[in-house]
């Protein structure tokens, strides 16, 4: 069921030309919920959201035939011990710092977590989101405390009235649809920073690696 996953689902929602305007470079496919036949709604956002960070390293930094299953990143968590053996076939949520240890595990690649204390913070890390994009192209998980739903990041843009990040949201659930559906529906969208919660913490995930055509 993975093989008909949509690819790039911001594409229609990206503006190039705008040089206040710092996207993903390269591929991903976009996971979200029973994307593989799965049920997982109501706890596997950020296994989803992992997900479509391991499909962009497999595209655009080491392809190691796979993307990792919801089963397969509980047992690496395990491995590790960052995680008890009644972690195994539990719905217990995984969040920016157990991503980090994944991705580090699978593809030898660091993550930097940067954390904001307070969503009406968000403003004070923009200069380090568009460094990013320009430097790494990489695609970036997002989750909270209050606002716990993990969520990627493929975008920031930014203006003098407002900045926005471009947000792929895994907690769909259903048949694959078109890129508009998914933006009609706002899956996918752009969200004003004064729109994430302020009393809300926030853990951004950042994998630290160049897509091939950064290079």
């Amino acid at each position: 069921m993975t093989s008909t996953l949509l690819t790039n689902v911001h594409d229609i929602l990206s503006n190039e030309s705008d040089k206040n305007c710092h996207l993903v470079q390269g591929n991903y496919q976009y996971y979200h919920y029973g994307c593989d036949g799965f049920d997982d709604r109501g706890w596997g956002c950020g296994y989803r959201t992992l997900q479509t960070l391991c499909s962009w390293l497999n595209l655009n930094h080491k392809n190691i035939n796979r993307v990792p299953s919801i089963k397969e990143i509980q047992e690496i968590l395990v491995e590790l011990e960052d995680k008890p053996k009644n972690f195994l076939g539990s719905k217990q949520w995984i969040g920016s710092f157990e991503v980090c240890l994944v991705i580090d595990k699978l593809y030898d690649v660091p993550c930097k977590i940067v954390h904001v204390n307070k969503g009406d913070e968000l403003e004070k890390i923009t200069d380090i989101l568009k460094l990013h994009f320009t430097s790494f192209g990489s695609p970036i998980m997002m989750g909270g405390d209050v606002d716990c739903s993990s969520k990627g990041v493929m975008g920031v843009t930014v203006s003098e009235r407002n900045t926005s990040l471009l947000i792929v949201d895994p907690h769909y659930f259903g048949k694959e649809q078109s890129k508009e559906y998914l933006q009609n529906k706002d899956w996918v969208k752009w969200q004003p920073l004064n729109d994430f919660l302020s009393t809300s913490f926030y853990n951004l995930c950042l994998p630290q690696v160049k897509a091939k055509n950064q290079i």
